[in-house]
């Protein structure tokens, strides 16, 4: 996992479980990094950047286009 990729951040967990969903359905690898830590602790998600998605290297391209889709789709901002 350490090559993984940064490639979108989350304040709060509520607004990416439908990405993640799209994710599984697609078999992208990814995981949410300090997505456990702000589950107990939500107000310190600007002290600590944030909740981030990281895709594998290899899934990079068809993680981005699910997230453009998504984005399409609904009005939620997605810092990348």
């Amino acid at each position: 996992m350490l090559n993984y990729i940064k490639i979108a951040t989350f304040t709060y967990a509520h607004e990416y479980s439908i990405l993640q969903h799209l994710l599984e359905q697609e078999s992208i690898r990814f995981y949410f990094q300090n997505e456990t830590v702000l589950g107990v602790l939500p107000f310190y998600s600007n002290a600590m950047g944030g909740i981030f998605l990281k895709v594998h290297p290899e899934d990079v391209l068809e993680a981005k286009e699910i997230i453009e889709r998504y984005k399409s789709k609904s009005n939620l901002d997605i810092i990348e």
